[in-house]
């Protein structure tokens, strides 16, 4: 008897042996994928924030120097203070918007798959062929939205070239390109929360707005939670739309200018490599100490129970 539950013992460790080998090749490949292409590159940039290093030259070991020289360096202070101005602007937008746009795509309305086919569109398209459009649409000359505003008499500003509008013109786009993928995330979040609640408070005589801000938003936090994380994240790296919309050769570059686009800069404009390295290092502390407060901080207004 000992030794028949001895061989099925045997056997069953043995199955589990065979499915987690099965499992281990299938998460292979993300796992290489994840070593090679972040945690490789993003070792070899910390090391090469200590160096002084062209890209074709042997990096030379400066230590603390390039940290630094950005603590002095106008230029990267003043793409701090862009990339500030955009994340918190750009942000709490996408999201605002992508609330309201998501409880009303949560109704029973007909054609409601397309309407949210439409919202995604947007994120599933490149990032160049987003700035290229919207550059056009921006022309003061010759764009859409000038000709529009030129019908009806209207100002007609030069979206991209005045200095006042011109962050704003980028922040409205890249609004624009995100809201789509918030709108997909928080809309699970509201397919998740139970008819219960609604019934319950249509009973108590609470109103639609009375809904929306005392059930809706309260279950609905863990999806704004995740979303704000992530498009937090997203709006510190922005690089693509500024480059394809501004270009490199402007005279407005600098109140436009990103944490990103000074990497992008240094290194591939400058061949700065270890100069660009220390800006992506301080960028990505930026980020982390910043994901660390949201993680400390969730507990307080983020409610899970629902």
């Amino acid at each position: 008897m000992e030794r028949k539950e001895a061989v099925v013992i045997k056997a069953e460790k043995k199955k589990l042996n065979k499915e987690a080998i099965g499992a281990y090749l299938f998460i292979a490949p993300v796992v290489l994928g994840l070593f090679i292409f972040y945690m490789v590159p993003a070792a070899a940039s910390f090391y090469l924030s200590f160096t002084e290093w062209d890209g074709l030259t042997a990096p030379v070991f400066n230590g603390f120097e390039n940290m630094m020289n950005l603590m002095k360096d106008e230029t990267f202070i003043r793409s701090m203070k862009n990339t500030v101005i955009f994340t918190f602007l750009s942000v709490p937008l996408s999201i605002i918007l992508a609330i309201l746009v998501a409880v009303l795509l949560n109704q029973k309305i007909k054609g409601m798959v397309i309407y949210r086919t439409l919202y995604f569109l947007p994120v599933v398209t490149m990032p160049v062929a987003v700035g290229m459009v919207w550059k056009w649409l921006y022309n003061s000359e010759f764009g859409l939205i000038n000709y529009v505003l030129g019908i009806f008499h209207l100002p007609q500003p030069e979206w991209l070239f005045d200095e006042k509008i011109a962050l704003i013109s980028i922040i409205l786009v890249s609004v624009w390109m995100s809201i789509g993928n918030n709108i997909v995330l928080l809309l699970a979040g509201l397919q998740g929360i139970g008819a219960s609640y609604y019934e319950a408070a249509k009973l108590d005589g609470a109103s639609r707005i009375s809904q929306f801000f005392h059930i809706t938003v309260p279950l609905l936090t863990p999806s704004i939670f995740f979303v704000f994380v992530m498009s937090m994240i997203s709006a510190l790296q922005m690089f693509d739309l500024i480059f394809i919309m501004v270009g490199t050769e402007t005279s407005l570059l600098d109140p436009m200018r990103t944490v990103v686009y000074g990497v992008w800069e240094s290194g591939f404009k400058y061949f700065e490599m270890g100069y660009a390295s220390a800006k992506a290092f301080i960028l990505f502390i930026i980020i982390l100490i910043i994901t660390v407060i949201q993680m400390r901080l969730q507990n307080k207004w983020v409610h899970y129970d629902s």
